[in-house]
């Protein structure tokens, strides 16, 4: 009985030393414990042609308008153009009432006739002290030998003299007069040019050709000259055959822009037939919109969001769409002010360059890799660890990485990028044409995955599909 129970132990004894051997076994195999393996997306590493673009939004707009309002005030009484019209410099335009301006030309011819009248007077008066003058010197000459010969009394001299001086003042007193007069001819005559102006002002002529492309204005209406404050806006005459689109570009994007860029343009008006047209970059603004150029003035033209942005124009080339000018019927044009339009600026072209999807380029800084470490990783060099308070605060390298696929498992590789598309980046130093790297999903790269991870490709048809709303 007792060989009995010694051989049960010497059984059990045997299967437990079984079991643990498989065990160790298993998990030196990695059958046991193994982590279960991330599903990702794996892309290739290839040569592709990347064209950077810069996109912005605006609306097309003529490369000239000239914006037309009245020097004068009053009533338009005469109309000669209609919204659309093709004019040509030196059309008339409109007129403005002349009754009040011809009333204040009359006048002003009055006040000059009166003061070339009164200069003419002065003048004659002028000539008349010159007479008396004369008179009063020879009396004073000849009195003056008398004087000298004892003919004369001293007094009856004294009176001579007095004439003779008197006579001289006047002189001098009508000289003063007539310079007045002149003045006053003078200013009556510039108040002649101005009222024959103002009148000229009534009548309005186109400055430049082009086509009417607003008009704000009706027979009869009322309008307030410049002169006064801001004036009103009469009409706008575009040079519709050269047009242009402004957009705004953010300030991240605007020192990627150059002048004489191309650019590929999106009028709505023509999405539906998928038609582009083709630009070129031809002034960017310095200052950005709404600044003023005073330090106060910076935060109070910010918008909401914190958003600062620059203007750039780009000039729609003729030749892209010199088939809809020839097709246009009535004068119209195939591109109008205001038109919505979207921009794409190709800002640099690289052909044939190592690239990989924007996806599989992450960046990771020393603090994230440091949560990332396995535990144990660092265990033969924490005694050599200073504290905290005595370790210098440095700036946090970030760096560019990827993970690159080898044997189920990933390995991250820093890597330094170039320009990019809406699809693929650049990438200059880190990885070779072949390499498999993993380019989704994007939390998988960005957050999830560290150096060492088993991976595996993900089965695209076990993507969990949105659940139907109950009923």
């Amino acid at each position: 009985m007792k060989r009995k129970s010694n051989r049960i132990w010497w059984i059990l004894g045997g299967i437990v030393i079984l079991l643990v051997g498989g065990l160790v076994a298993a998990k030196q195999t990695g059958l046991i414990g193994k982590a279960k393996p991330t599903e990702v997306d794996f892309t290739a590493v290839k040569k592709v042609d990347i064209i950077e673009r810069v996109s912005a939004s605006g609306r097309v707009q003529p490369e000239v308008e000239v914006k037309i309002s009245p020097d004068v005030s009053g009533e338009i009484i005469a109309l000669y153009v209609a919204e659309g019209d093709s004019i040509k410099q030196g059309q008339l335009l409109l007129k403005i009432r002349p009754d009040n301006y011809e009333s204040l030309l009359a006048r002003a011819r009055a006040t000059v006739n009166s003061s070339r009248a009164q200069y003419l007077q002065t003048k004659a008066l002028a000539a008349q002290s010159e007479a008396r003058l004369i008179r009063a010197k020879a009396n004073y000459d000849r009195n003056k030998k008398l004087l000298a010969d004892k003919v004369i009394s001293a007094s009856d001299f004294e009176q001579i003299e007095a004439d003779y001086n008197v006579a001289r003042q006047d002189i001098e007193s009508v000289q003063a007069n007539i310079k007045a007069a002149e003045f006053n001819v003078a200013g009556a005559e510039a108040g002649l040019r101005d009222a024959t102006e103002n009148l000229r002002k009534t009548t309005i002529y186109a400055p430049v050709n082009g086509t009417v492309s607003k008009l704000n204005v009706e027979l009869g209406e009322r309008v307030v000259g410049t002169s006064q404050m801001a004036g009103t806006e009469m009409l706008r005459i575009a040079n519709l055959n050269n047009m242009e689109v402004r957009v705004n570009v953010n300030e991240n994007d605007i020192v990627r822009v150059s002048l004489g860029d191309t650019a590929d343009i999106d009028v709505d008006a023509y999405s539906t037939t998928g038609r582009k047209f083709r630009g070129i970059v031809t002034e960017i603004a310095n200052t950005a919109n709404g600044l003023t150029g005073t330090g106060t003035s910076a935060s109070s033209s910010m918008s909401t969001d914190a958003v600062t942005e620059f203007e750039v124009r780009i000039k729609v080339l003729n030749s892209s769409y010199k088939d809809l000018m020839a097709q246009r019927a009535k004068r119209t044009y195939p591109l109008k002010p205001g038109m919505t339009a979207s921009v794409e600026v190709i800002t640099d072209r690289r052909p044939g360059v190592l690239a990989v999807p924007i996806a599989a380029v992450t960046t990771r800084g020393a603090a994230q890799e440091a949560m990332n470490q396995k535990p144990g990783d660092n265990d033969n060099n924490n005694n050599a660890e200073k504290p905290a308070a005595q370790t210098p605060a440095k700036k946090e390298e970030v760096k560019e990485i990827v993970f690159v696929h080898q044997n189920g498992k990933v390995v991250q590789r820093d890597v330094k990028t170039g320009i990019s598309d809406f699809e693929n980046i650049e990438v200059k130093s880190g990885l070779k044409a072949g390499d498999e790297v993993v380019s989704g999903p994007f939390i998988a790269v960005s957050k999830r995955l560290k150096d060492g991870d088993p991976v595996i490709k993900r089965d695209p048809g076990k993507e969990k599909k949105p659940e139907k709303p109950e009923e």
